[in-house]
């Protein structure tokens, strides 16, 4: 007997978004796809069995100084409804862009979508599962545990594996890919925590101030496409630095 959703769960997505115009319309329509689906769940305490959930969708932007045309297309998108846009008027970085989305958020669940395209929105429902599951309360899309991918540089795959193994020495715990744009949250547990990254240095902090909490993160296997740096990465080693000091400094300080 097939079944019938038995409640709605509203997911907000945040996006960041600096001079992504030559992307920004494809993933604005990528994410859009997943604005409303229906996800069979089996809950861990097994009652019930199984339950259809509804997905509904709203799509937080945040424009970050963009000095291209980034900022006309999300006008265009906000006036067919498709998503809401705040705006700072300078460049601020990914950071501050994620905690201003983070205050005008509604979903019940938040999930990070960066404006390019090396994140497949197709994983979304991957994602979300186990949370609605009540298996955990975060969940991180690991680009390293066998989804299909573009091969990134080898330096790059250091770097990540680097940071990874120094927030796995700090704060005991097993994650493969801590520098992973796609991490995903009951709204409840951002709430607690005061971020204060502007830049790359969000994805360090945010993590260790989590594990510090007391939340195990829940991996799960993701699509990636990484982009070159002709094609606008912004992303360098230098951002690395930041990061190693954001791991070392949260681990004895809020």
């Amino acid at each position: 007997m097939p079944l019938k959703p038995t409640r709605t769960v509203r997911y907000s997505v945040l996006m960041p978004v600096y001079n992504e115009s030559a992307t920004l319309r494809t993933i604005i329509n990528q994410v859009r796809m997943m604005h409303d689906f229906d996800l069979e769940i089996q809950p861990l305490s097994g009652d019930p069995p199984r339950e259809l959930v509804h997905l509904h969708q709203e799509i937080i932007a945040v424009d970050d100084g963009s000095q291209d045309n980034s900022l006309e297309i999300l006008r265009e998108a906000e006036a067919e409804g498709i998503l809401k846009v705040f705006v700072h008027e300078k460049n601020q970085g990914k950071g501050a862009a994620i905690r201003t989305a983070i205050q005008h958020a509604t979903g019940e669940i938040l999930l990070i979508q960066d404006s390019d395209l090396e994140y497949d929105p197709r994983d979304y429902p991957l994602l979300l599962q186990p949370i609605l599951e009540g298996r955990t309360q975060v969940v991180y899309g690991s680009r390293f545990l066998g989804g299909p991918r573009k091969a990134m540089l080898f330096r790059h795959m250091l770097g990540n594996k680097f940071l990874t193994f120094l927030t796995n020495l700090l704060y005991d715990s097993i994650l493969t890919d801590m520098e992973t744009c796609y991490k995903v949250f009951r709204k409840e547990v951002l709430e607690g925590v005061p971020l204060r990254a502007r830049r790359f240095e969000l994805e360090p902090e945010i993590t260790a101030k989590i594990l510090k909490r007391g939340y195990r993160i829940y991996e799960v296997p993701i699509s990636y496409t990484g982009r070159e740096y002709e094609e606008g990465k912004n992303i360098t080693w230098r951002d690395a630095f930041p990061a190693i000091w954001a791991l070392i400094k949260y681990r004895f300080v809020d």
